[in-house]
């Protein structure tokens, strides 16, 4: 096991793309073990890959993109900035409720931020916003799709530790929500502080709102039907993701005439990139999470932290704490796979609920993106706005700050995440 770790470790930090490191880690260790047969990696990393639920991450990848070429985005952009755009650092409060909204059509708190960037950046910029701010703000507030049903990461997370994924959904409303109106919160004070103005002068007027919403309609009404549809038993989570491919594309083909067959070519490629990376870390993640089990990891763990504390909350604060560090050097997806087998049956043996560990988990692994020194988010949006890095540090401490409190807050009190998925479900 320490020859995994270290080779782990040197590999990271080499550079080399992490589902390599994880994989060429995990092999040493099956080679270094004159009792595992070659055959057990190659069995482990094939069944990693076969699981229904599993179909629902290459779907929902699938109707982000759709969703992302089909003109619903500007949409949603007119949308928040009819809401928003009125209010003091008008532009910043877009970005935050445009991460909202894309939460329940990308997933993705990578895919959102670069997404930001591209629309909203330069207009940020343009509009007197320093370089580090608006990265800041769009990187920050994209975490909120970690929470907003349907996370990918919410997906894996129920995937890997056998929780229902449809609980996981709808607990994450009040929590994407509530840190919807602390990041603007945030927002409105620093950009008081730093006098940056309104995007707009006036609130909008009910007809730009009427006009608005309905534009948007379609795209509101999708996480809605999503829902409704997991929760009644019209779909599991799997078909719900085929079911919003099917949506994304007969919005964008027919409804709003804007999906192209050269740009549908064109989402498919990138859709088969993102699930190619994907897969080719969990079928990784496979042998290197046997491996964790083999040598008896979780147990061991899970042992050292009950001998320093018996308390469900100190003990959670730990591991989220550990979590928080481990999300400064690996990307979320990896977390998920390799840390949820290990953290989640020590949480459920002190009684935390497993849905209300799945949100703060996946809030406190994701925001690792938006953090130095391996933050995938954090480069993404700072190479796309050509911001120094050292300025978007600086600039993002205060939200940063804001979303350990609310994590803290979700952590001390499980009722905000457990009470809707209880009386949707019962519980």
């Amino acid at each position: 096991m320490l020859l995994m770790g270290s080779i782990f470790l040197v590999l990271l930090l080499l550079g080399m793309p992490i589902a390599f490191t994880i994989g060429i880690s995990a092999l040493a260790f099956v080679f270094a073990e004159e009792f595992i047969p070659l055959t057990i990696a190659v069995q482990k990393m094939i069944s990693s890959t076969q699981s229904f639920p599993l179909l629902a991450v290459p779907f929902f990848v699938l109707a982000g993109n759709l969703m992302n070429a089909t003109g619903i985005t500007s949409r949603l952009i007119r949308f928040a900035h009819v809401l928003t755009g009125h209010l003091i650092g008008g532009l910043a409060h877009v970005s935050v409720v445009l991460s909202a909204l894309m939460g329940g059509i990308s997933g993705s708190a990578v895919a959102d931020a670069a997404m930001e960037s591209r629309l909203l950046g330069p207009s940020m910029i343009k509009a007197g916003y320093s370089k580090g701010y608006s990265a800041a703000v769009i990187a920050l507030s994209s975490l909120i799709t970690a929470t907003i049903p349907p996370s990918i990461g919410l997906i894996l997370y129920g995937f890997v530790g056998e929780v229902s994924i449809g609980k996981l959904f709808i607990g994450g409303i009040v929590p994407g929500l509530l840190m919807t109106f602390i990041l603007m919160g945030v927002s409105w004070l620093t950009a008081k502080k730093r006098g940056y103005g309104r995007a707009r002068e006036t609130r909008a007027t009910l007809p730009e709102f009427k006009e608005a919403f309905k534009e948007s309609f379609l795209a509101l009404l999708f996480p809605l039907i999503l829902i409704v549809g997991i929760r009644f038993g019209i779909f599991t989570p799997s078909e719900a993701g085929a079911f919003a491919a099917v949506y994304a594309f007969v919005v964008g083909k027919f409804v709003y005439k804007e999906l192209t067959w050269e740009t549908l070519k064109e989402v498919l490629r990138q859709t088969v990139r993102d699930n190619g990376i994907i897969m080719l870390i969990i079928t990784c993640s496979g042998i290197f999470g046997y491996a964790i089990v083999y040598n008896r990891m979780p147990q061991t763990i899970a042992q050292w932290l009950l001998g320093v504390t018996n308390s469900p909350g100190l003990l959670l604060f730990i591991v989220l704490s550990f979590l928080f560090v481990a999300g400064m050097f690996m990307e979320a997806t990896v977390n998920t796979l390799l840390l949820t087998p290990i953290f989640l049956p020590i949480m459920k043996s002190v009684g935390v609920d497993p849905v209300h560990f799945g949100i703060l988990m996946m809030t406190i692994i994701t925001m690792g993106g938006m953090t130095p020194p391996v933050g995938v988010a954090m480069y993404t949006t700072c190479s796309l706005l050509d911001c120094p890095t050292g300025e978007y540090i600086r600039d993002s401490i205060p939200f940063v700050a804001a979303i350990l409190l609310e994590v803290a807050l979700l952590a001390m009190f499980p009722s905000v995440v457990l009470f809707l998925p209880n009386l949707v479900f019962g519980g």
